[in-house]
């Protein structure tokens, strides 16, 4: 029995910028174009999804229905380096990762070793770092496959965590209504209505053969997903880019030598997660992050083939030169090089002798 997880960013763009401007909040708010350039919206929160805005409307429409919208432009850039920290926080977690946009993806976590090997644990634990570290909600869903996990995650939206145990999932997919699996548009909906259709309990009274007959090759696949069934595996690439560990400080640090202190402990727990990773990988580069108190982060990186604190150490000091502010967040980590990767799949690499390590 697999363990997936499915998380999905609330309104993500727009948490994002709630998050960087607190007068946002409370506010209706839209992440898109500008009404007098033909713009669309992006994404909304939820206070602007009361009065009826919704993702790809015309910006021009969206402010008839809410007059009072605040309509910023977007920021792929800063997006694009969130999501990344949100999967950083995913890869301590597991390496099966399925990302389907910045801002969700599906996790295996089947073989995972973390909270005693409990997904439910997992996640809650995923949801929390990420609003601790990053200031942004995590829904999520818990499931024995990719399709449940996807629509649990959505049961409880905004900020929240529905669990489907393996024993519970007919007494869940019987109450579903169709229009919940992924590829029943309004077309085949209205289509299965006039048939009386309306959950999956009414599916399964149609045999494998009717539903295919009636929906092609599609009703295979309703024929399964009406009764739980979904063998799709998670499919991650199966390769680290890097390994890191960072802290978020209940308060921040403001000095060089408190900022040096810090250092030393993330680097110790960075040694005990290098000495998890197998022979296939190698470093290549080292990095610092850091994150000011008005949530900006700044990296500072350098190629390198080991892990000595002593690279780390001149990083940091390169950081608090460029900018002396304090920090509300410290992170340390390496680039790692997926040796297979490099070799393709034809060729096997040699055993390496143990000098050939990972180097502390």
């Amino acid at each position: 029995m697999r363990k997936i997880i499915h998380c999905d960013c609330d309104c993500f763009y727009a948490s994002v910028e709630m998050r960087d401007d607190p007068n946002l909040r409370g506010r209706p708010l839209a992440v898109g174009g500008a009404s007098d350039r033909r713009g669309v919206i992006s994404t909304c929160n939820y206070e602007a999804r009361s009065y009826g805005v919704r993702s790809a409307m015309p910006t021009a429409q969206a402010k008839k229905l809410c007059p009072d919208l605040i309509v910023v432009p977007g920021n792929m850039k800063k997006y694009r380096e969130i999501s990344a920290q949100i999967r950083d926080i995913f890869l301590v977690y597991s390496d099966t990762i399925e990302p389907l946009s910045l801002d969700e993806a599906f996790l295996d976590v089947s073989d995972s070793g973390h909270c005693r090997g409990s997904a439910t644990l997992i996640a809650g634990e995923i949801r929390r770092r990420v609003y601790r570290e990053l200031g942004i909600t995590i829904s999520a869903g818990v499931a024995p496959n990719k399709f449940l996990a996807k629509i649990a995650s959505d049961w409880k939206k905004p900020d929240g965590l529905t669990v489907v145990a393996p024993g519970a999932v007919d007494q869940f997919v019987l109450r579903l209504p169709v229009t919940k699996i992924h590829g029943v548009g309004r077309v085949t909906a209205e289509k299965m209505q006039r048939r009386g259709i309306r959950t999956c309990a009414d599916l399964r009274n149609y045999s494998r053969i009717e539903l295919t007959q009636d929906y092609g090759k599609f009703g295979q696949r309703l024929y399964e997903l009406c009764r739980g069934i979904d063998e799709r595996p998670v499919n991650g690439d199966g390769s680290r880019k890097s390994v890191s560990v960072e802290h978020t400080f209940s308060e921040d640090l403001a000095s060089l030598e408190e900022w040096q202190e810090q250092l030393t402990e993330l680097y110790m727990r960075l040694l005990e997660r290098l000495d998890r990773l197998d022979d296939r990988y190698r470093i290549s580069g080292v990095v610092v992050k850091l994150k000011y108190r008005d949530f900006t982060t700044s990296t500072q990186e350098r190629s390198s083939h080991s892990s000595r604190i002593s690279a780390f150490k001149q990083l940091l000091e390169q950081c608090w030169k460029r900018r002396p502010e304090p920090i509300r967040l410290l992170g340390v980590g390496v680039k790692v090089k997926d040796l297979r990767a490099e070799l393709g799949p034809e060729q096997l690499p040699l055993p390496l002798p143990a000098s050939g390590r990972l180097s502390a």
